[in-house]
């Protein structure tokens, strides 16, 4: 409902303007619930779905809940062709450490591995789910259900005989029947349980006797199927056609933190020509003691709250600027004052944003349309600002050149799409299909506004060095020159950093320290915003705005 929502609005954007953004953005947030994710795929063919990236610390949370999985074929062998779930475990924080390598091969197939990977293989035969532990996460606790106290519970909790039996129940317990196969029993009354399945009478406090299953015999060792040490069993029930399961994961101690990925896979899928399509339907709730966040974004909030004053009071400081030489300012001047701000305002609105996800799971509507608007025109005035003092427009020349125009008419709308990728890409799951798509067209888009914004600047200086050879301000001509190659290696470097060097740091620290990445690329903007301001403030010795008076002393340099 909210991807149709969001192309409808696309489709309307050029005729209806602001309105039709704003209805993008609420259709968007109507699709995303952040933290607690809901995935639903229809006639869904890809082998693997990828569906989130979450960071635990210790007593770390992951539940998830499969409901209304369908399958078109049935006469599947599902034990040559499994399907499940993987949850790994990240060895260099950021990057799968299978992905690639074994992109043939069906994980869920696995006999053993070194890797910190747990797999959830379905057992359509028998409706189970096999937990397969391996690597690092053989001490992982899965449970089918969270451990959860009611009031009754809590209220007896001090009794010792009630305590003593509370303790001594499993959220799921495997006892091998007759037929050979396993199949979970959740009891519904309190009870104990010995090692070999068998359960024995204890008696309550009141007085009443829970009978023993004592009729039911234990076959043999060797002809029951075997359980390694590192699995355990998990229900599946089966509705209609329909299957559906649910398992938590807690991250008990602190060797068990880390950067985890959750996958979904469907072998079948990997032979070629051959597909089973699926429909599911999957709720995933991640959740940290702290909050929604994942680890590396919790300190997002403060970071962006921080980074919108440092970037308020920068934008206070160059409205003073401004009022002070009041002669010497241009209107490129307040667009840099109104960028400041705008950028100031979008911090603001995104650290609100990540609070109340952090708090509630979800972003609150308002907010997080807010921060949409207001990075959408930050983004613009941005590449915009950039462009324009690249040309030397309000400086050396009023009217920009029919090259300089075509600029502007690829940046602007480039820049729009963009925003819009970003937006749906922050809307979108990841599990979808269409959010690897968005995800493909921002980075291009990014490039292409990155490389266009340069070629003015690098138009300018060509003009000013033709100019210094030929009209009888030369001396004027070259310093403005050399003001452009200083502001050009600048937009180089800003680029090069944010684009580049901070994304390879990203998936180079611990996954604790990711956030490391954000406080970089803000940090950069924040000293690119300044010495832009330096270089091009309203000041009477500006080399833009005054001559040299020895002009003889001018080093003639080849650019």
């Amino acid at each position: 409902m909210g991807e149709a929502m969001m192309a409808a609005s696309l489709k309307k954007w050029p005729g209806e303007g602001g309105l039709c953004l704003c209805l993008l953005l609420l259709a968007a947030l109507r699709g995303s619930i952040a933290r607690i994710h809901r995935l639903s795929l229809q006639g869904e063919r890809r082998s693997e779905i990828h569906l989130n990236s979450f960071g635990f610390y210790t007593n770390g949370t992951l539940d998830v809940s499969l409901k209304n999985l369908t399958l078109s074929l049935d006469n599947v062998n599902f034990e040559k062709f499994p399907i499940g779930f993987s949850l790994l475990k990240s060895k260099i924080d950021g990057i799968l450490s299978y992905s690639g390598n074994e992109s043939d091969s069906c994980v869920l197939k696995r006999r053993s591995s070194s890797e910190p990977l747990t797999l959830f293989v379905m057992d359509i035969k028998h409706n189970r789910v096999v937990v397969k532990k391996y690597g690092e996460q053989k001490n992982l606790e899965v449970l089918e259900r969270p451990k959860t106290m009611t009031k009754t519970e809590e209220e007896d909790k001090d009794r010792p005989a009630k305590a003593d039996t509370l303790s001594s129940l499993k959220a799921t317990t495997v006892l091998p029947s007759s037929d050979s196969s396993l199949k979970t029993v959740a009891p519904s009354k309190p009870g104990r349980f010995r090692r070999d399945g068998r359960k024995y009478t204890i008696k309550e406090q009141g007085g009443t006797n829970l009978q023993s299953n004592q009729k039911e015999k234990i076959p043999p060792q060797e002809k029951t199927e075997e359980l390694k040490q590192n699995e355990l069993v998990l229900g599946l029930a089966k509705i209609n056609k329909s299957y559906t399961f649910y398992f938590h994961v807690k991250i008990g101690s602190k060797s068990e933190e880390g950067l985890y990925n959750l996958n979904f896979h469907n072998c079948y899928n990997l032979q070629p020509g051959k597909e089973n399509a699926i429909n599911i339907l999957v709720e995933i709730t991640e959740k940290n003691p702290g909050g929604y966040l994942s680890a590396a974004e919790m300190p997002l909030p403060l970071l962006y709250i921080i980074m919108s004053g440092f970037f308020f009071t920068a934008a206070m400081f160059w409205v003073y600027i401004l009022l002070k030489h009041r002669y010497n300012v241009f209107k490129i001047h307040w667009l840099m004052a109104t960028l400041a701000f705008m950028k100031s305002l979008s911090l603001l609105f995104h650290s609100i944003n990540y609070y109340f996800i952090n708090k509630e799971g979800h972003p609150i509507e308002g907010w997080a349309v807010m921060y949409y608007i207001t990075h959408l025109l930050k983004g613009a005035l941005l590449f915009i600002t950039i462009a324009l003092i690249g040309t030397g427009w309000a400086f050396i020349k009023y009217i920009l050149s029919d090259k300089e125009k075509k600029i502007f008419v690829i940046v602007f709308p480039l820049q729009v799409l963009a925003n819009i990728a970003f937006i749906i890409i922050e809307s979108t799951e990841k599990g979808t299909s269409e959010y690897a798509l968005w995800k493909e067209i921002l980075f291009l888009v990014d490039l292409i506004c990155c490389g266009a914004i340069l070629f003015p600047v690098v138009w300018s200086i060509r003009h000013l060095q033709e100019a210094s050879s030929t009209d009888g301000k030369a001396a004027m001509n070259l310093v403005k020159l050399k003001l452009f190659r200083h502001y050009y290696v600048m937009i180089v470097c800003y680029i090069y950093f944010t684009r580049i060097i901070a994304i390879l740091l990203k998936v180079t620290v611990p996954f604790q320290w990711q956030w490391f990445y954000e406080l970089l690329v803000e940090v950069s903007t924040l000293v690119f915003f300044v010495l832009t301001g330096y270089k091009f403030q309203p000041a009477s010795n500006n080399p833009y705005l005054q001559l040299p008076q020895d002009e003889d002393n001018v080093e003639m340099d080849e650019v």
